[in-house]
């Protein structure tokens, strides 16, 4: 829980207060009209928060384990798909704006975080799967 949960709310909080580059982070996966990124781009920061501090305080455990996992899917089916694409981008999960400095596809960068992004699933799966932790709130 701590793993997934400290990593979310790392990334969740870090765009919180930089919503320009929250939003441009969304763009930058061309996946998305720009409005509806830009929406996606405001929502996310605090969602990811809001997931993080349940799952580390054990609440609802399972659902939204469930949920963080989904979410984690979808961020490597978006980092694939613009891997896929050759888009420059960084995953832009702790507030950089999306867009590689230098304008050139790295594909360690890209395969690091997909890479990470499946243990953060692994964490999900197993949480999902053990809900009542030893300093769950569920219990």
């Amino acid at each position: 829980r701590i793993i997934l949960g400290a990593t979310l709310f790392a990334a969740g909080w870090i765009k919180l207060f930089n919503s320009y580059e929250a939003k441009a982070s969304v763009r930058a996966y061309e996946l998305l009209p720009v409005g509806a990124a830009n929406i996606f781009g405001a929502i996310l920061p605090p969602l990811e928060i809001a997931i993080a501090l349940v799952i580390i305080l054990g609440f609802w455990t399972k659902r939204v384990a469930f949920i963080g996992t989904l979410l984690m899917v979808l961020f490597i089916f978006a980092i694939s798909q613009a891997w896929a694409r050759g888009l420059p981008i960084n995953c832009g999960c702790f507030g950089n704006g999306g867009i590689t400095a230098d304008g050139k596809v790295n594909n360690w960068t890209y395969l690091s975080e997909i890479l990470r992004d499946i243990g953060l699933v692994l964490c999900g799966i197993y949480i999902y799967r053990n809900p009542i932790g030893k300093f769950a709130l569920d219990r």
